[in-house]
């Protein structure tokens, strides 16, 4: 019995030192790498390089336009944009008008009624005829002056009467053309307790705030009208583009309610106060009046800011992979042999300003790709192979 158990001790013992022995060539395993983008290689046989179309080509100079991206809205000049309202207040009994009807210059959009009209009417003509009794006694006491048969004092309070009443007649009328009463019926005896509100240009209604026998204070916005004819783009520019930013510059923009219409306008104003958001405000004029334009509108745009000899490249011959633009380099020390195969490095750059499908680069790390061999067709191709070769490893 001393013997078993002596033999089932040491079985036990070789067990746990072959599970120790184990566990460190376990740890020492290093897991396997993923090729980095950035070193990517990718290899083609002559065969599969023909079949692919690849070219290479070398970077070049080229004028493009540099641009300043910004974004803005469709808005009003303010002369366009009219907030109607009833000077001396009242009731309204009369309006026919909804939110989008058109109405022109000179137009009824209201009838106020107001009782206080009766009274300053009723001034009006008093003070009319105060004016008239007041100029009779001053002729009178002229002539009576020029006979030396009164004194001066009552001339001199006749013309003070006079011009009294001229001054109070001349602040009625001024009252009653606010409130919109007719004189000329007025000067005939006709005495109304109602006015009308006229509509001061022609254009769309966007706002109405009334209802019959609504009481509207002078203060009180009634309606609004917006004459679209002549809009504008407003846009905000960051403060650091600015100094690009000249009079005269074109720009192209799209509206948020019809993305795939370009537009063009050009630049007219620059405000010179920078907002809390460290934006300036860029007033643009546009080419074409467009009848598809909506106040508030939002608008994307772009402002071309002069041409610039920038190293490019066409469109094609730059990938984008994981949030980043890259180039494939053919790799030089490829044998010149018929039957050898082919070597290509992806290199990231950064794109720049696009231009009639070339755009400008900027290669990283302080390379110099002036005399590189740069593939300028077939880099999606190329893009796909090495996708391939990284998942079969």
């Amino acid at each position: 019995m001393k013997n078993i158990a002596l033999i089932i001790f040491l079985l036990a013992g070789l067990a746990c030192c072959t599970k120790n022995e184990e566990k460190p060539q376990a740890t020492v395993s290093q897991p396997a790498t993923e090729n980095e983008p950035e070193s990517g290689m990718v290899h083609l046989t002559r065969a599969q390089y023909e079949t692919a179309g690849i070219e290479t080509g070398t970077i070049s100079t080229r004028n493009l336009s540099d641009v300043v991206n910004a974004n803005g809205s469709i808005d009003i000049p303010p002369q366009n944009l009219v907030s109607i309202s009833a000077p001396m207040g009242g009731f309204v009994r009369k309006t026919e008008l909804l939110q989008g009807m058109k109405v022109k210059k000179g137009q009824v959009l209201a009838t106020i009624e107001n009782p206080d009209f009766i009274q300053i009417q009723q001034d009006y003509l008093e003070t009319d005829s105060k004016l008239e009794y007041a100029q009779l006694e001053l002729a009178r006491q002229t002539q009576l002056s020029k006979e030396n048969v009164n004194a001066q004092k009552v001339l001199q309070q006749a013309a003070t009467e006079v011009k009294t009443q001229k001054a109070r007649l001349s602040g009625l009328r001024e009252r009653l053309k606010t409130a919109g009463i007719n004189l000329s019926v007025l000067e005939k005896g006709t005495i109304v307790n109602n006015t009308v509100i006229i509509s001061p240009i022609s254009g769309s209604v966007t706002t109405v705030n009334v209802n019959l026998g609504k009481y509207v204070n002078p203060t009180d916005v009634m309606f609004e009208i917006v004459d679209t004819d002549h809009l504008h783009v407003e846009l905000s520019v960051f403060e650091q583009d600015i100094p690009k930013v000249k009079l005269g510059q074109l720009v192209r923009f799209t509206v948020s309610n019809n993305p795939g219409k370009e537009h063009l306008a050009k630049v007219y104003l620059i405000n010179q106060k920078i907002n809390e958001d460290r934006t300036v405000r860029v007033h643009c004029h546009l080419a074409h009046d467009d009848a598809g334009f909506l106040p508030e509108n939002f608008v994307k745009a772009i402002i071309e800011t002069g041409a610039n000899p920038v190293d490019a490249l066409p469109d094609q011959a730059i990938v984008d992979f994981d949030g980043k633009s890259y180039i494939f380099i053919q790799n030089t020390k490829d044998q010149e042999d018929k039957d050898s195969g082919l070597a290509f490095e992806m290199k990231e750059v950064s794109r720049g300003v696009s231009e009639n499908g070339f755009s400008e680069v900027k290669f990283q790390d302080g390379f110099n790709g002036g005399n590189a061999k740069i593939v300028v067709k077939g880099a999606y191709a190329l893009l796909s192979s090495m996708k391939n070769e990284q998942e079969e490893e």
